[in-house]
């Protein structure tokens, strides 16, 4: 079983910066895949990121790309969204996601992962 805990949301202008964490504790292995989605009211749920808990291997969406980072301390169990650029549609709820994701599948499907954090709100103003 693997616990999962966001912190860092808040508000924020359009152009400002925040970084998620994801806490993480329970037994994770080295080919979990932990991942960064994110839901607006209405919306259904959307990846972000994703990376590896083991090895270099990255994803992102191109809604993100060049604006997101997507990071881990492997000594901490921790994994971390920096995003910078924000923007008044990256609005939502965001959700840390983990799960061993046979290789080959994409990291994009909310169904390839066995488990989620709470979420964390993160509202960008104008």
């Amino acid at each position: 079983q693997v616990q999962l805990v966001e912190s860092g949301g808040g508000l924020v202008q359009a152009g400002g910066s925040l970084r998620l964490s994801c806490a993480a504790s329970g037994r994770i292995f080295g080919n979990y895949v932990m991942g960064w989605f994110r839901q607006a009211p209405g919306l259904e749920r959307e990846f972000v990121a994703a990376i590896i808990w083991i090895g270099g291997s990255i994803s992102y969406a191109d809604s993100v790309k060049g604006r997101f980072t997507i990071s881990r301390d492997n000594a901490k169990n921790t994994v971390y969204l920096q995003m910078d650029s924000l923007k008044l549609e990256d609005t939502a709820v965001y959700y840390c996601a983990g799960g061993a994701i046979p290789y080959g599948r994409s990291w994009s499907r909310v169904d390839g992962y066995d488990y989620w954090g709470q979420g964390t709100q993160v509202t960008v103003s104008s």
